[in-house]
């Protein structure tokens, strides 16, 4: 199966407003949250550890030929320290057998990302200490040969097409030839040589293939508009065929099963991205194959074995379908049957699609892998991902919606720690980055750490966040540190009014854009915070802007109009920009990050870090050289969580639950 993916989908959290304000709570709050004299008691304090370390087995794949299994587990190689690095065993019908074979030797990171192609060799992607120049590394299965696809210094690739019908070839897009822009190559996997098969005039910023692995489509960018791109075969030129505003998107292209009609996520005309159908011919005539009223549309799913679209996904308070192909409704149905109450993803499948990889988790817990026969109808668990933590001791991640002050709705989570009244508890407010990303229902190892810890944790998807249309998503446009900013002050301000926060003990954490939410929480609303932890975050927008991957650079017209540009914008970039504010700071803050941070420079926290301790003000601040936007390493994420734990506790003094 082929996924296709819109640009709501992905990044590193949501909620609003205030009786103080005179703003309606459009939800009560869920009737559970009240603790009952039969309430659970306050579980045990489970290690820092046993939350974020990498699972012993996980990341489960099938060969194509279903043959094979392969895994990911930490392992330590010639004494470095534990890295995910891959293993394969063969399988009978769905049973392991044999002994698994370690087949890659990665010491500096995790291997993050990795693929069959065929049943013979593994492709995975490893960057550097995380630049995030990705390099596609191929694997022989049967002699462990180790071959880099994709070398050079700051190259940049990412798998198009695995060519699944070709077992010696894949499309690959790199920057080598220009930092700026991405061909597509294909790249023989004997030999390692390349042949290109689509330039990059400079303004291409995606490209797709039809079911024959010829590039077909190609994404423009040019100033303010998005031009979609096609031609009928790999002879002929590429010539236009939609042009829009940035702000109306068409994105996402997968092929009929004839190769000649497109089925793209597309919000032209309406306020929700829809999934269409468009004929190249006459591109201006969409035919409509689904849409939700409320929402946007998220992840197709097309069948290569039986060439034909079979679903679509979207995320209303959870996960939901939309179902084209009855075979796939019932299996879906039959594994829901199975595993009651979990939220369900095939992560992988065999080339026949009869056997697929299951992922079953909750809010509660990362849940158990299963392979499932669809001709036997047999479900046979691989491994449980965490089980060191009891499901029964994490706590409910609960929808809230409430109505902001200016009269948008904003959704969002609540997640109030098990064994405790839901009154007067140090709260922990978690913006997500992006910006333009969401938080969903599932589970987030920080947010029942923090609930575990005695927390109560408010995710806010505010103004701009993706999945709810394209008019919440423009309400965003040049509010960063204003009203995006006033979404999750207000939120902070409903917590407390209804009780469910002391008002005194109210922590703010973030990352990335959740970062630069934490900053200008601080900043710009100094006494509502009594802590603050800035992960990876922006804190001057002037400088943030000027040290972007140079891959960003297409976009770049289109990021000033959102967020505002250097000139034009000057005046109130200034003023939202936490750093260049940073004498109005009083609450007392943490600062982690990444020295080869790619996308947030690690001058972003170093002038802050400076700009405080000027002042006489001490700030911890943690820097890992081996670590990019974000740490991965498990070492580094222990000391990260550690260090966060203490310095919370000390500033917001939740109720200590028992320790062994």
């Amino acid at each position: 199966m082929r996924f296709i993916r819109g640009i709501s989908d992905f990044t590193l959290s949501v909620v609003l407003v205030a009786t103080a304000l005179g703003v309606a709570l459009l939800l009560p709050l869920p009737a559970d949250a009240q603790v009952s004299a039969s309430a659970p008691a306050i579980p045990r304090a489970y290690p820092v550890r046993d939350f974020f370390a990498n699972p012993e087995r996980a990341y489960f794949r099938l060969s194509a030929d279903g043959k094979t299994l392969g895994f990911m587990q930490p392992v330590s190689v010639q004494g470095s320290p534990r890295r995910l690095n891959v293993f394969v065993q063969p399988l009978s019908g769905s049973r392991l057998v044999g002994e698994p074979k370690l087949l890659t030797a990665e010491t500096a990171r995790d291997i993050s990302i990795y693929s069959w192609k065929g049943s013979d060799r593994i492709l995975y992607v490893k960057d550097f200490g995380g630049d995030e120049n990705f390099h596609l590394v191929a694997v022989d299965v049967a002699t462990g040969k180790v071959t880099d696809l994709t070398p050079g210094d700051k190259v940049r690739a990412e798998l198009l097409d695995e060519l699944p019908d070709d077992p010696h070839h894949i499309l690959v897009s790199h920057n080598r030839r220009s930092a700026e822009v991405f061909d597509v190559y294909r790249i023989d996997l004997r030999t390692g040589r390349e042949t290109m098969v689509a330039k990059n005039p400079g303004d291409i910023v995606g490209w797709a293939t039809d079911h024959a692995g010829r590039v077909r489509i190609a994404f423009r960018s040019e100033g303010l508009n998005s031009i979609v791109l096609y031609r009928p075969d790999e002879r002929s030129a590429f010539r236009p065929i939609m042009t829009t505003d940035y702000r109306t998107e068409v994105e996402s292209a997968v092929f009929t099963a004839d190769n000649k009609r497109l089925t793209m996520i597309s919000n032209r005309g309406r306020d929700k991205k829809a999934l269409v159908s468009i004929d190249p011919a006459r591109p201006d005539a969409e035919s409509v194959l689904f849409a939700h009223p409320e929402v946007d549309l998220g992840a197709a799913t097309w069948s290569r074995a039986r060439r034909k679209l079979t679903d679509v996904a979207f995320v209303t308070e959870r996960t939901q379908r939309h179902f084209f192909d009855a075979a796939t409704e019932r299996l879906y149905k039959r594994l829901e049957a199975r595993l009651p109450g979990m939220e369900l993803l095939l992560q992988s499948h065999d080339k026949a699609e009869g056997k697929f990889i299951v992922a079953a988790f909750s809010d509660r817990t990362p849940g158990t892998r299963y392979i499932y026969d669809a001709k036997a109808d047999s479900l046979s668990v691989l491994a449980e991902i965490n089980p060191k933590i009891a499901a029964a001791d994490m706590a409910p991640m609960k929808p809230v919606s409430y109505q902001s002050r200016d009269g948008l709705t904003i959704h969002g989570y609540l997640t109030l720690p098990v064994g405790r009244e839901a009154k007067d508890l140090p709260c922990v407010v978690n913006p997500h980055g992006g910006p333009w990303a969401r938080d969903s229902w599932g589970y987030n190892p920080e947010v029942q750490f923090l609930a575990n810890r005695g927390y109560c944790v408010l995710q806010i998807n505010f103004r701009g966040s993706t999945g709810y249309g394209r008019k919440f998503w423009e309400a965003s446009f040049g509010q960063w540190g204003l009203a995006m900013q006033d979404d999750i002050t207000d939120g902070v301000q409903w917590l407390t009014s209804q009780g469910i926060a002391d008002r005194k003990r109210v922590g703010i954490y973030g990352a990335s854009y959740g970062g630069y939410a934490t900053l200008a929480g601080v900043t710009f609303t100094p006494d509502l915070y009594a802590a603050a932890v800035n992960y990876v975050g922006v804190s001057n927008l002037f400088t943030f802007m000027n040290t972007i991957p140079p891959y960003w650079k297409p976009f770049m017209p289109k990021f000033h109009d959102m967020v505002g540009h250097p000139e034009r914008d000057k005046e109130r970039l200034t003023r939202t920009s936490p750093v260049l504010n940073a004498e109005r700071i009083k609450t007392p803050l943490m600062v982690v990050q990444g020295a080869r941070d790619p996308r947030v420079n690690k001058a972003e926290s170093d002038q802050m870090v400076e700009a405080l301790r000027k002042r006489g003000v001490e700030v911890p601040y943690i820097v890992k050289d081996n670590e990019g936007h974000g740490f991965r390493n498990e070492e580094n994420q222990y000391e990260f969580y550690g260090a966060m734990e203490a310095f919370l506790g000390k500033h917001l003094k939740p109720q200590a639950p028992p320790r062994d």
